[in-house]
C-alpha cells in the first residue's frame, strides 16, 4: 500500500502548509509519497493548488521523483512534464474525471468512486470510502490515520 500525502497534509488540512516545498521535503523525510500541484508559467515551475505561489527548480521533481505524485495544474505544465526527460516522473491532468491514468499507468481515482481495484484512492473520507485494501495506495490530507489502519496489508 502505497501512502501519499495529499499537498504535504499529514493530520489534517493546513491549508498554508499546502505544496509549500519545505513541507514537501518533511513529508518525504516521514517515509510518505506526496501528491503536489504543479504550475509551468512564464519559465518558471511553481507549487500551489489554485495558483502558481511557490517557485521550484527541476532539481525538486528529479531528487524526488519516484515519491511525487504530480497534479498538473496548467497545460503548460503537462507539456513541461513530458518534454522534461526526468526519468520515472509520475505525472498526471485531471479535473472531474472519474479515474485518470498517470504517466507511469497508475489509475488515480476521483473521490467517490472507491474501491478500484489496483487504483488510487483520492480522498476517500471525503465519502467515508472504506474497504481500501484492494487498492495500489491512498492519497489523504489525514495519510498519517490511513497509514494507522491499512500499514500490515
Amino acid at each position: 500500500m502505497r501512502f501519499i500525502s495529499h499537498r504535504g497534509n499529514v493530520s489534517g488540512k493546513i491549508e498554508t502548509e499546502e505544496n509549500r516545498p519545505s513541507q514537501i521535503s518533511a513529508v518525504l523525510d516521514r517515509g510518505y509519497d506526496c501528491e503536489i500541484d504543479l504550475w509551468f508559467t512564464k519559465g518558471t515551475l511553481f507549487l500551489g493548488h489554485d495558483n502558481p505561489q511557490f517557485a521550484i527548480d527541476s532539481d525538486f521533481l528529479r531528487g524526488n521523483n519516484t515519491k511525487l505524485w504530480i497534479h498538473c495544474k496548467n497545460i503548460a505544465a503537462i507539456v513541461w512534464c513530458t518534454e522534461s526527460n526526468i526519468d520515472g516522473l509520475n505525472f498526471f491532468w485531471h479535473e472531474k474525471d472519474t479515474v485518470t491514468l498517470t504517466s507511469l499507468g497508475f489509475i488515480w481515482a476521483y473521490p467517490g468512486f472507491q474501491p478500484i481495484e489496483s487504483s488510487v484512492a483520492v480522498m476517500p473520507e471525503i465519502n467515508g470510502e472504506s474497504n481500501l485494501e484492494i487498492c495500489l495506495g491512498i492519497c489523504s490530507d489525514n495519510i498519517e490515520f490511513y497509514k494507522e489502519q491499512y500499514e500490515k496489508i
